[in-house]
């Protein structure tokens, strides 16, 4: 009869400092598991599992909502809801990624800051996603074909980059400064924040009431959550609060954005050209290989930071 042995669980006085996470006294895994203990450890009660689990069922709750929304909206074929589509196709990557990240970051030292700088970029190109949703169907009427309007999603992935570049270099002072490495982490994710959000705050005060106002509150729900997940330590389950959070808030992103689709579609097809390739996938391609770089470079650069070893 085959039998699988569960990974031995450790003590924080038992693991390197590296691996050590605030409030969190026990239920730490081997500091290098193999590839199939970190697999067979989210199984067992650790203190990753019920981060591991809070996106990975999200992620494939979000894929199947896209295969859906694929189907009855004819994402691929309809420019107009390209950048929708590009929306959930990030939108499907973040937890996913988050998931991977809680996964195998006991593999090593060196393995646990490459899994969370994949984390932060996928984090980053889902604050892009937004901005594509928001700058497609959430602008405030009087803001639509504006100077501004035709550079907010270029300005966003801008914004992606440095909202990676920030999140990762913020694990290098991490063991000598933590302060610092948790001032650095949570600035990186406020910034593209309110950036995003600055349209849905301007329809929020102007508008009165309606549907359309309720849908530009509700895509402003899920933000927060990432930066106040980020700056609270992960005492009890704070982190795990935040996962449960994010998922419930890009849920009734995602709805808010489908709401406002399908109300202003006649209004904003009158209003502004047909999105073309180059401004959608031209850029958020752009994006991805921009913030891969950045991590291969971060990545390449973890033997001469402090926290590495």
């Amino acid at each position: 009869m085959l039998t699988i042995k569960l990974p031995q669980i450790f003590r924080v006085h038992q693991v390197p400092r590296t691996f050590w996470e605030d409030g969190i006294m026990s239920g730490y895994r081997h500091p290098k598991s193999s590839a199939l203990d970190c697999v067979l450890s989210s199984f067992q009660m650790t203190n990753e599992t019920v981060n591991i689990w809070t996106h990975f069922l999200p992620a494939w709750y979000f894929v199947w909502r896209f295969l859906v929304l694929s189907s009855s909206l004819e994402l691929w074929r309809d420019p107009y809801h390209w950048p929708l589509l590009i929306y959930l196709l990030l939108v499907c990557l973040y937890p996913f990624a988050s998931s991977c990240a809680h996964t195998f970051s006991s593999m090593s030292a060196r393995a646990r800051h490459v899994c969370y700088f994949c984390d932060y970029g996928a984090l980053s190109l889902y604050s892009l996603g937004c901005a594509f949703a928001y700058g497609a169907y959430a602008m405030p009427d009087h803001w639509v074909s504006g100077v501004w309007h035709r550079y907010f999603v270029p300005a966003a992935a801008l914004n992606s980059f440095v909202c990676t570049g920030l999140s990762c270099y913020s694990r290098f002072p991490e063991l000598e400064r933590p302060r610092l490495s948790k001032v650095l982490r949570t600035a990186a994710f406020v910034y593209p924040f309110l950036y995003d959000n600055i349209p849905l705050f301007c329809r929020v005060s102007r508008e009165r009431g309606g549907p359309r106002k309720a849908a530009g509150a509700a895509q402003g729900v899920p933000a927060p959550r990432g930066d106040v997940g980020f700056s609270l330590p992960r005492a009890g389950h704070s982190h795990q609060l935040f996962h449960i959070c994010a998922v419930l808030g890009t849920h009734f992103q995602l709805e808010a954005i489908l709401c406002d689709a399908r109300s202003r579609r006649a209004w904003l097809r009158g209003h502004l050209p047909v999105p073309g390739l180059p401004g959608t996938f031209g850029t958020a391609g752009l994006a991805f290989f921009g913030n891969a770089a950045i991590i291969g470079a971060f990545t390449a650069a973890l033997p001469r930071a402090p926290s590495s070893s």
